[in-house]
C-alpha cells in the first residue's frame, strides 16, 4: 500500500467481529502496541476503536450472537454508499446490511462478492477510517482469496474502478497507480468450507519475531513466516479468538 491515509477507492478500515472483547484487547495490544478504547454507550455496543499513538488503526465488534464466526473484515471508502451499494447490485453482489448512517461519523453497508466475500463500504462524514496506514502497527495491505477469480476481478473493477495487475500467480489491486492489495485462487490448500474471504496484513518490523510473540500468546500460525520472491516477508495468523489476519515487512532492496 503506497498511500497513508485512506484514499477513495481503497481500504480505509478493519474491523473483526470476537467473541472475548477484553482477552482480544489485551492480545494486540501486546502484538502491535495499539491502545483500545471502548464505547460504553448502549447504542454502540461495546465497539472498541484500536490507536496506535493517537492515530485510530482497527476495531473490535463484540458479536451478538454464537453462530457468527470470528472474523475480520476490510472497509473501502467510497463518495457514495448508496451509489456504490447500486453498484454492487448492478454488478452481481449483494448487501448483508442496507446503508445506514452512524451519526457524526459516516454512512456504512456491508456488502458480498458474487463468489461470496464479504466486505464493508464507509463514506466518511467525520470519520475518514483509519488515521496510520502502510506503518508498522497498522494496515498495510488487504488480500481477497476467490474461488472464481476471473468473476472477482470483473466485479471490484466495475463497482470500484481498481486498476488491475496480473501475472499467472497473482493480481494486484491499485487506485490510481497505487497498489493496495491483491488477489490470489483459492487453491486444494482451503479446505472446501472456507469461504471466499478479504484477509487485511498488519505491518510489523519484523514477521518472525512478531510470529514468535502471537504465538507466545496463544495464537495459531496459518502459514510461517516466508518471503514472497522479489516482495515482502509475511506470515498468516489466528488470534486466541479465532480471527485469521496476517502480518508483513515491505520488501526493500539490499
Amino acid at each position: 500500500m503506497k498511500f497513508d491515509k485512506p484514499v477513495t477507492g481503497g481500504p480505509c478500515w478493519a474491523e473483526l467481529g470476537t467473541t472475548d472483547l477484553e482477552a482480544t484487547k489485551r492480545f494486540y495490544a501486546d502484538l502491535f502496541g495499539w491502545r483500545p478504547q471502548t464505547d460504553l454507550s448502549a447504542e454502540m455496543g461495546g465497539y472498541t476503536i484500536a490507536h496506535l499513538g493517537d492515530a485510530p488503526v482497527a476495531a473490535f465488534v463484540p458479536l451478538g450472537e454464537e453462530k457468527q464466526p470470528v472474523a475480520w473484515f476490510v472497509t473501502f471508502a467510497v463518495a457514495d454508499v448508496d451509489a456504490t451499494s447500486a453498484k454492487v447490485r448492478a454488478a452481481g453482489g449483494s448487501l448483508a446490511m442496507e446503508p445506514g448512517d452512524v451519526p457524526g461519523m459516516g454512512r456504512f453497508a456491508s456488502a458480498v462478492d458474487p463468489d461470496g466475500a464479504a466486505f464493508q463500504l464507509w463514506q466518511d462524514q467525520g470519520f475518514a477510517g483509519a488515521g496510520l496506514l502502510n506503518a508498522p502497527g497498522s494496515l498495510g495491505w488487504v488480500e481477497l482469496a476467490a474461488r472464481d477469480p476471473e468473476r472477482a476481478r470483473t466485479f471490484y473493477t466495475e463497482v470500484f474502478g481498481w486498476s488491475v495487475t496480473s501475472s499467472p500467480e497473482y493480481t494486484h489491486f491499485g487506485v490510481d497507480g497505487a497498489e493496495f492489495g491483491g488477489m490470489l485462487a483459492m487453491s486444494d490448500m482451503y479446505p472446501p468450507e472456507v469461504p471466499p474471504h478479504w484477509l487485511p496484513y498488519f505491518v510489523v518490523e519484523d514477521v518472525d519475531a512478531s510470529t514468535d510473540a502471537a504465538a507466545a500468546a496463544g495464537a495459531g500460525i496459518a502459514m510461517e513466516p516466508t518471503t514472497v520472491p522479489n516482495g515482502p516477508r509475511i506470515a498468516v495468523l489466528r488470534d486466541p479468538q479465532g480471527g485469521v489476519f496476517g502480518i508483513h515487512r515491505e520488501y526493500t532492496e539490499g
